[in-house]
């Protein structure tokens, strides 16, 4: 049986890393730091995914380039912070990844998070050589724009309909839609299933182990890379 994609492009934080209630801590603290008022946790998560700069713009919509930049920071500071110990991938991430490389699959990473974060937590995960190319929030266009997708996929030298996109938001799915991609929606991150359906996944999930049994065993002619 032949595999019906070559590329998996996966979203980082709640999708493979169990970050979602750090991000919020976070974003309320640097608020309390920057004189703003808290967000609620369905606001934040409701942001998360965005570009930094977006998703407190999002949020704080009255704030000025300026003051935007000082809660930007105030975040950066904080995040860094209280990810000292790198927030753990929700299990069965390590396993299938080991599985899906394995297995002959081209695996990404197409993130909201910025370059300097995301290579910390790759590196404290031990994750650098699981993925072919990683693209961050800061280097190109922000979800939901599909730029990020479009660069991943010229690298990789795959076709959008032979690449899936796993990811816990609304971007996500926006995005792969923009680029003429399939997606997989995750229920365990920023949003319920019930929220993300509306966007056309082609599988629901509400365990990580769940996509491999989903794609299931094939056989696969090694291309060199």
């Amino acid at each position: 049986m032949s595999k019906k994609y070559d590329l998996l492009i996966f979203d980082w934080d709640g999708t493979l890393a169990d970050s979602i209630g750090r991000i919020v801590e976070a974003m309320n603290m640097a608020a309390e730091l920057a004189g703003e008022a808290p967000s609620s946790d369905q606001a934040i998560k409701g942001i998360i995914g965005l570009a930094l700069v977006e998703a407190i713009a999002t949020l704080y919509p009255r704030l000025s380039p300026s003051q935007l930049e000082v809660f930007r920071q105030h975040y950066a500071d904080v995040y860094t912070a209280l990810d000292q110990q790198p927030s753990p991938l929700f299990e069965g991430v390590v396993e299938s990844l080991e599985a899906f490389r394995q297995e002959g699959y081209r695996m990404a990473v197409a993130t909201g998070k910025a370059r300097r974060g995301l290579d910390r937590v790759l590196k404290a995960n031990g994750l650098q050589a699981f993925f072919d190319i990683t693209r961050a929030a800061d280097e190109t266009r922000g979800k939901p724009h599909p730029l990020m997708l479009e660069e991943i996929l010229a690298h990789c030298q795959v076709e959008p309909g032979r690449a899936l996109m796993v990811g816990d938001s609304a971007f996500d799915l926006l995005m792969a839609s923009n680029a003429g991609m399939h997606s997989v929606a995750v229920g365990y991150g920023a949003m319920s299933l019930q929220a993300l359906a509306e966007f056309g996944p082609q599988l629901c999930i509400e365990h990580f182990s769940q996509l491999r049994q989903w794609l299931g065993p094939a056989q696969f002619t090694f291309q060199g890379r």
